[in-house]
């Protein structure tokens, strides 16, 4: 099975993107959505983040407080990576978990939609590397958008990630989504197309 492995930084658009692979029919493992999931108590992962970050971590209901989070691993590097640590090793045994499912199907093509894809080892999975960048600026007006935040912690949560020349270096393909999204569909079809996996 061919597994595309799909990242980026935080406001490329790369879910956009990761919609485009779905549309051509290629099935989606989406790995925020899992460690979403595996955080919902009762939890092993929560426990363990919460073993280490404390209680100041968790809303009133006992769920995770993302904000809070955000707000120690964003400015901390060496927070940041212990968050890394205890998250990924969670979601990449669900992760390979799937793909083995999807091997049992003779699935031909399976895309794996990864912002931490490099940080959690999830590229050595991968046959492909396909990561979405865009301007600086323009992700920084995304991310505000999306989640809420001001330009501080954007910029913070920008910081904390890897650098388009980092993303360029380690790709097969890199999409630049600077533009409207209707010029995503065509970039993504050619891409497929050299693959093998469309005709």
């Amino acid at each position: 099975m061919l597994v595309i492995g799909l990242t980026g930084p935080s406001g490329s658009g790369k879910s956009r993107v990761a919609a485009l692979f779905e549309q051509f029919g290629l099935p989606r493992i989406d790995a925020d959505e899992i460690y979403h999931a595996l955080l919902l108590p009762p939890s092993p992962c929560l426990d363990e983040l919460t073993e280490h970050f404390g209680a100041q971590i968790l809303a009133e209901d006992g769920t995770l407080n993302r904000r809070a989070l955000g707000q120690i691993v964003f400015h901390d590097p060496a927070e940041l990576a212990i968050l890394n640590e205890i998250s990924h090793r969670y979601v990449m045994a669900e992760i390979r978990r799937r793909l083995e499912q999807l091997r049992r199907e003779n699935t031909h093509a399976a895309v794996l939609d990864a912002p931490q894809l490099f940080e959690a080892g999830a590229d050595r999975d991968c046959n492909i590397i396909v990561s979405v960048i865009a301007d600086p600026m323009l992700r920084m007006e995304r991310i505000i958008q999306r989640d809420g935040i001001d330009e501080s912690a954007a910029a913070a949560r920008m910081a904390a990630q890897k650098s388009d020349v980092f993303f360029r270096s380690h790709s097969d393909y890199v999409i630049e989504n600077n533009d409207t999204p209707e010029r995503l569909f065509p970039e993504v079809r050619r891409i497929l197309t050299e693959m093998g996996v469309m005709l």
